[in-house]
């Protein structure tokens, strides 16, 4: 946070040229932005200015509190802009408060779609006002911006929303006129800090620049100075906002420096994790030779490639109290890069391949050894399929003994350029009677030199379940993905098997996977019921949420399908009587004027097994939109459907229990998306060659 008198968040902010429609500062009206009435009501402060959403306290409140209040309680405030039209890129900033505790989240609801994309959230209680800044793409279609409030259970939780202000241009632009400072933030330290300079304020130093901006006296700028310093190397960091979507161009901004030079000046940038890499450093000759430029703003023009969430800090170390001190104005930002001859931001999606028609962009290795072979399984009750579908293709090695003992099978992925860091994602399943550290292993093979770094190594030992795992790595030069499996002797042999393997730029902490939860409509059951409910009346039990086997054997999964060792919901037979059923629901979703996709995966393996029936459910009535019946597979099983429905609606999962105990369900990793579904196409082959046990 900047110090408070730099940066007073509760004061009123001054008016801004420049806003565009959406903007509210709540001084006398919401500007528009309406409470939806479907939810708790947003109140307008007058006295403060500001709207919030408050934690009301009941007897019925308290009683559940003490016996753990379900996620329908909660007090959920939606309040909702009028239409906006913004063609050009613009920078959302809100100021905030959450009293107490709660949540708050910030969507872009879009005409005809049935969620809300999300751009920002944030749920760390504060004592004063907060501001966060979140970018809007450039878009032909109008939307809404969507405010979530959900204040915590406990007696006076709040949520409150004292600004709202859109401005065209980038979260990373900042000449630093206007108090909000565009969200830029000093990272405190106890000797040096960046202040804001200029605006006619008598400075410790007379021989402070004029601004950037007006070339004036009355213009801002940031600056930071080494009169304070107390030890060797004090730095001082000034950070920009989190960019919220992925972004490349060129970063420019001016600089200038005091004649003593006894700094260091660097930019990074940080991502989530708090990890460093460094953009650009002031060169050190240029603290030499001072006669050209002393009194001169220099500018700066550096390439950013942000494909991932990221802050940009300006840091300066100073050596001791007579550094000097660096003074900073005008950031901008440009979609097209600082220099024609820079390379476009890789796309890692050129090594990713499930194998449903072929290696894609792999290789086998001429060299060594028996290649990996691509194999497809009927759907049947007695061996599991591919992960991508449950009944495609996937890769499989070590399947077929031959004479001769000790080979290797290796799987070669295109190109990825170095300095970048990358999280590879894939799944893998050990078959056949003897697994060892040798089945798996995963290599980086340098472009040049050829020399390999073992980046992984399989350690799950669980056999027939398919198995996620990632890794992150960084390659300084252009580097392969090398997939190894080593058969050493017949007795040391166990077969594995290969599939969706998926590479994206950055940590694989921050990186969401095709199943996360964190995107709208979808749910991997991982971190609870993502908002779907048990039908308290229309069924005899409930959906269990399970990790691992089921109790029952011959009948339910093994484990999950989104990682292996995950949750997936499930209807348990053993305590239900034939016929009796469980019922799951979404939470409602809009309607929209083109088709929806649902899609999800499902286990029916047991010689009891009932029915699996999905409905669309409106207006209090039913409708059928797919079903299956008995036994299908040992496998997870992918479906899909498409609907349409202008009016809201909630998605039903109904399981069935069937005659015999063994007559488990379960359901996992379901996707609610809008638009028609993709083609899933499923050619499945059965020969002596495809023979994976």
């Amino acid at each position: 946070m900047l110090p408070f008198y730099l940066l007073t968040l509760a004061a009123s902010i001054q008016a801004y040229s420049q806003l565009l429609p959406g903007s509210c500062n709540f001084e006398s009206n919401t500007c528009g932005y309406t409470s939806d009435a479907d939810f708790t009501s947003w109140t307008l402060q007058k006295d403060g200015r500001f709207v919030s959403v408050d934690a009301v306290m009941s007897e019925d409140r308290e009683d559940n509190l003490g016996s753990g209040a379900e996620p329908q309680k909660e007090i959920t405030g939606v309040l909702v802009s009028p239409p906006l039209e913004n063609g050009e890129w613009s920078c959302l900033r809100l100021v905030y408060q959450i009293s107490g505790s709660g949540s708050l989240e910030v969507l872009q609801r879009t005409e005809g779609r049935s969620f809300d994309r999300p751009l920002w959230s944030g749920q760390v209680p504060s004592d004063s006002w907060v501001i966060s800044s979140m970018d809007l793409q450039n878009s032909t279609e109008p939307y809404r911006v969507v405010i979530e409030g959900k204040p915590g259970l406990s007696a006076g939780s709040s949520v409150a929303v004292f600004e709202i202000h859109i401005s065209p241009g980038y979260c990373l632009e900042c000449n630093f006129e206007e108090s909000h400072l565009c969200g830029y933030s000093n990272q405190w330290n106890a000797n040096v800090n960046w202040y804001v300079g200029g605006g006619g304020l008598k400075l410790l130093h007379n021989n402070m620049p004029n601004d950037h901006t007006y070339n004036n006296k009355t213009g801002h700028f940031m600056y930071v100075d080494s009169i304070y310093a107390k030890t060797f190397k004090e730095v001082a960091k000034l950070v920009s906002p989190m960019t919220m979507v992925p972004m490349s161009g060129c970063l420019s901004f001016q600089y200038q420096r005091s004649e003593d030079g006894g700094n260091l000046f660097s930019v990074f940038t940080r991502d989530r994790l708090g990890q460093y890499q460094e953009l650009w450093r002031a060169e050190p000759e240029n603290q030499n030779d001072w006669s050209g430029t002393l009194g001169e703003w220099i500018p700066v023009q550096v390439d950013l490639k942000a494909p991932y969430s990221v802050q940009v800090v300006f840091e300066v170390a100073f050596n001791s109290p007579r550094g000097g001190h660096v003074a900073l104005d005008d950031i901008s930002f440009s979609p097209e890069f600082c220099s024609k001859d820079t390379e476009p931001t890789f796309d890692p999606s050129i090594a990713n391949c499930d194998f449903e028609s072929g290696f894609c962009n792999y290789i086998q290795d001429p060299v060594l050894g028996s290649p990996w072979r691509r194999v497809s399984v009927k759907p049947n009750i007695f061996r599991n399929g591919d992960h991508t579908t449950g009944a495609g293709s996937f890769l499989l090695a070590h399947s077929q003994l031959g004479p001769h003992s000790g080979y290797v099978s290796r799987l070669v992925s295109p190109t990825l350029p170095g300095n970048m860091k990358y999280c590879l994602r894939f799944f893998f399943s050990l078959r056949g009677f003897n697994q060892t550290d040798q089945a798996l292993a995963v290599y980086l093979q340098q472009q040049r030199g050829g020399s390999q770094e073992k980046i992984w190594t399989q350690g799950e030992k669980s056999r027939g379940i398919w198995i996620a795992a990632d890794v992150t790595f960084q390659t300084p030069r252009p580097a392969k993905v090398v997939f190894v499996s080593t058969c050493r002797s017949f007795w040391d042999c166990g077969s594995v098997a290969l599939d969706d393997i998926s590479v994206s730029l950055g940590d694989c902490e921050l990186t969401p996977g095709l199943f996360s939860s964190s995107f709208p409509g979808h749910c991997n059951f991982e971190a609870g019921l993502c908002g779907y409910t048990q039908d308290k009346q229309g069924d005899a039990a409930d959906w269990e949420w399970r990790r691992g086997p089921t109790p029952t054997s011959y009948t339910g999964p093994r484990a999950d399908h989104t990682t292996g060792v995950g949750h997936y919901m499930h209807m348990e037979a053993s305590p239900m009587l034939p016929g009796q059923n469980v019922r799951l629901l979404s939470r409602p979703i809009r309607g929209a004027r083109g088709p929806q996709c649902l899609r999800f995966y499902y286990h029916m393996y047991g010689s009891g097994t009932g029915q699996l029936v999905i409905y669309i459910h409106r207006d209090g009535e039913d409708a059928l939109l797919w079903k299956r019946s008995g036994e299908q597979s040992y496998a997870w099983l992918r479906a899909q459907v498409e609907y349409q429905s202008d009016r809201q609606h909630q998605i039903v999962f109904e399981a069935i229990r069937g005659s015999s105990v063994r007559s488990d369900i379960a359901i996992d990793d379901i996707i609610l998306e809008g638009g028609p579904c993709p083609e899933m196409e499923i050619r499945s082959t059965v020969g002596t060659s495809n023979e994976i046990e």
